[in-house]
């Protein structure tokens, strides 16, 4: 199991973060007994587990927590896997929305509804 840099970065940043802004974590994060490799092998392998391919952030660190937290669990066996981090895009309004595939684009239907008699003239027919 490699994982990639960004990817090691994310958890460890949450995992800091965490232990500054909860001080019943810290602790947790200062165990010998544990480290950020066996970390992302215990992901991995809960991720192997539910045999799902996309996950959402908070779904990733929360899996990072319990492995701190939960004494029971001992070092996984690595996975070999790939892992994505995707960057969220923040909103641009100068920017066109490029990320609608053609074939998802709405498709405009013209519904034609018959003409009726008009008797009075409006403002727009002058």
């Amino acid at each position: 199991m490699k994982a990639s840099e960004q990817f090691k970065t994310a958890i460890e940043n949450y995992l800091s973060e965490t232990a500054q802004r909860d001080a019943s974590f810290a602790p947790h994060l200062a165990k010998v007994s544990k480290n950020l490799e066996n970390c992302i092998s215990y992901i991995f392998g809960e991720v192997k587990k539910t045999g799902l391919c996309a996950f959402d952030n908070q779904e990733i660190f929360d899996m990072a927590i319990k492995y701190y937290i939960d004494d029971s669990i001992l070092p996984p066996a690595p996975i070999n896997c790939k892992v994505v981090v995707n960057q969220p895009v923040k909103a641009d309004l100068f920017t066109p929305a490029s990320d609608v595939p053609q074939s998802m684009e709405q498709k405009k239907e013209v519904i034609n509804t018959p003409k009726t008699l008009q008797t009075t003239l409006t403002l727009f027919d002058l």
